[in-house]
């Protein structure tokens, strides 16, 4: 092996990081010399470009609508182009904010539990005002709020936006069309007539499972029961706590006060810990 390719790999073996700028002589005994700067036209050695900022991409927009699968509405982020809003959608954009990102004076990244903690905290705040109603009106609706950040590139390249969207769950992991942005909606009698919680058969037996009321079903939710205490109380207490306030309901909601039919559906310990920490009061309801 040459003196040249001695060097060469020796070089190549302890001092990768800078063989690339430096100068290898023939003979082993010169050491290698360091590269100069370049010079300008003018004969001035040129300075380094200063580095420029990507510009943020743009954020979402605050009156949108899409057209979401229900997988697409729980995910965390979203690269879903916009629809018009007269055209056939499954979620709303009721706000968009921007995301604080330094805690206690350091940088956290987009997908952290203290980001995160302020999107679930704003989204279903805003959620109220925007579908209207009373907190038993939307309890007993098929609209949910849901909300997105940017994927990591887009947090990356400067993107500190958050989303909430309004959608309606038609069924299980199914979503139903929107009617417009769904502001208001819990106002009014249609909305809450077509936004309603509904079921297929009485609740309880093989055939029931929930759908909006704007489907075909026979029963319908018409009163929540709240279950008091942080923690979940027990399937014994909670199916306990229903039967006397659905039973009224039930009877209110009959033409015969002798005869009538009512269910009560109480909260799993897992709905709970997913913040149902209430009960349905059901009853017939032919559609």
């Amino acid at each position: 092996m040459s003196r040249r390719v001695a060097l060469l790999a020796a070089l190549v073996v302890t001092m990768v990081a800078v063989v690339v700028g430096w100068q290898v002589t023939d003979d082993p005994g010169v050491a290698p010399e360091p590269p100069r700067p370049s010079a300008s036209p003018t004969g001035e050695p040129s300075s380094s470009p200063t580095p420029v900022r990507a510009t943020p991409p743009p954020g979402p927009d605050g009156g949108a609508c899409y057209r979401l699968t229900y997988g697409e509405a729980v995910a965390p982020t979203s690269t879903r182009s916009p629809v018009a809003c007269d055209r056939e959608h499954t979620s709303a954009t009721y706000l968009v904010g921007e995301l604080d990102t330094v805690v206690d004076g350091h940088l956290v990244a987009v997908d952290s539990e203290e980001v995160r903690g302020q999107v679930s905290s704003a989204c279903p705040d805003r959620f109220a005002e925007h579908v209207g109603g009373t907190e038993e009106q939307r309890r007993l609706s098929v609209l949910r709020p849901v909300w997105f950040t940017p994927t990591l590139e887009e947090s990356d390249a400067g993107a500190t936006w958050f989303r909430c969207d309004v959608i309606a769950v038609a069924r299980d992991r199914q979503l139903a069309p929107l009617d417009g942005r769904a502001a208001g909606a819990l106002g009014t009698p249609a909305g809450q007539a077509r936004y309603g919680l509904c079921g297929t058969a009485e609740p309880g037996t093989a055939g029931f499972s929930r759908v909006i009321c704007a489907e075909e079903h026979s029963w319908r939710a018409i009163r929540t029961v709240t279950l008091a205490g942080p923690d979940y109380p027990g399937e014994a207490a909670v199916r306990t706590a229903g039967e006397a306030p659905c039973r009224a309901a039930g009877r209110a909601a009959s033409a015969d006060q002798l005869d009538f039919r009512w269910g009560y559906e109480w909260p799993t310990a897992r709905q709970w810990s997913d913040g149902q920490t209430y009960g349905l009061c059901w009853v017939p309801d032919p559609a």
